[in-house]
């Protein structure tokens, strides 16, 4: 049976999603160096420089579970079962505000001087969006397929 375009897509998508996650960590892991936060944490009380490490090794934790569970699940997202469709929700709702929070709170001024600074933020803004529309996108072909009564509720 061949599959629609929309199926492909996704297929496609999904895999791109689930490995631009591990390319968010590659850079993550980059921060703490080139942001030089060995002086700037060390300004701060030993709780709140734990609670930073805490949190954002919460976030990695977070990024990795994300990651792994579109691979893994790749097909369960696909098909569009209740509980991957409400995955793609909470995934696709934490990138789009990601996006959000960027644009909204923090400044231009804000992040480090340099090309190197301006380029990357702009890929990582890029694949954080790429995430969110992927995510958002899913559950609206997903809903839009049940209304249509081509996939059932489950």
């Amino acid at each position: 049976m061949i599959q629609p375009w929309s199926y492909r897509f996704f297929d496609i998508a999904l895999w791109l999603a689930g490995a631009g996650h591990f390319v968010i960590l590659f850079a993550s892991f980059q921060v703490p160096f080139q942001l030089d936060w060995r002086r700037d944490l060390a300004q701060l009380k030993p709780f709140n420089r734990k609670l930073l490490w805490v949190q954002g090794g919460f976030t990695v934790l977070t990024i990795i579970a994300f990651g792994l569970l579109t691979l893994v699940l790749h097909r369960e997202f696909i098909e569009g079962g209740r509980t991957a469709t409400g995955l793609a929700i909470f995934i696709g709702t934490y990138w789009t505000t990601r996006v959000l929070v960027d644009a909204l709170y923090f400044s231009h001024h804000d992040w480090p001087p340099g090309r190197r600074f301006v380029v990357g933020h702009f890929l990582l803004t890029l694949l954080f969006s790429c995430l969110a529309l992927t995510y958002i996108a899913l559950v609206a072909w997903h809903l839009s397929r049940r209304w249509s009564g081509l996939l059932p509720l489950r």
